[in-house]
């Protein structure tokens, strides 16, 4: 995943926003961080939804075979992409343990959860999700096998520039400004309709048309 993004992103944050040359090392790091965290999410959402909705890859009309073996240079490529982000971000939690990462990542996934069951800390979950999907990513990448089912997941990352967003209102200290609901309320519905995507189109439609191609792919 290319480092000049967070370059990019320290120059263009302090040109523009205030708020960047008053934040800690740590913060400006976090800051930059999910910048890039933004890029790859509109990058690979925009993808996902490409090929899961528009793409001829995954039609029967156009391709003969099982639908867990397609793959194309494009997707195969977006695939690549995701893997050096998690990778590199993998990296970059790492390389500032334990500063980098909030338990609210935790927060807006599990929700008022955490008021009843013992989560783990933010940071740790981040690390666990991150390595997981790097694992999963990797596998549909170098094997070519159930890339249309990883693009159903990775829809799901249309909520992340939402998520990093109310960490950026929250930094400027704009928490209680409407900017910082309206965001929340986006955050919801972004969730709601992703994940509606998958459960409606991937399991009923495709895997229900489908559903002995998955059984084909390899045991691991």
């Amino acid at each position: 995943f290319p480092p000049q993004l967070f370059d990019l992103s320290q120059l263009v944050s302090a040109l523009y926003f205030d708020t960047y040359s008053t934040l800690t090392k740590v913060q400006r790091m976090e800051w930059n961080n999910r910048a890039v965290s933004t890029i790859h999410a509109i990058f690979i959402a925009t993808l996902s939804l490409y090929f899961v909705f528009w793409s001829d890859l995954f039609t029967d009309h156009e391709h003969a075979g099982l639908m867990t073996f397609r793959s194309s240079q494009l997707s195969t490529f977006a695939l690549g992409v995701s893997v050096g982000y998690f990778v590199a971000d993998l990296g970059m939690i790492f390389w500032l343990y334990p500063s980098l990462g909030g338990v609210e990542y935790v927060n807006y996934i599990f929700g008022s959860i955490g008021d009843f069951v013992d989560l783990p800390r933010g940071l740790e979950f981040r690390i666990v999700h991150h390595s997981l999907a790097a694992i999963a990513v990797a596998y549909a990448l170098f094997t070519g096998e159930g890339q249309l089912y990883t693009f159903m997941v990775l829809i799901s990352e249309v909520t992340t520039p939402e998520i990093n967003m109310r960490w950026y209102l929250d930094t400027a200290g704009l928490k209680k400004s409407t900017a910082y609901l309206i965001n929340g309320v986006v955050i919801f519905f972004a969730w709601m309709v992703s994940y509606m995507i998958y459960i409606h189109y991937g399991i009923f439609q495709k895997n229900m048309t489908h559903y002995w191609h998955p059984s084909k792919m390899k045991k691991i």
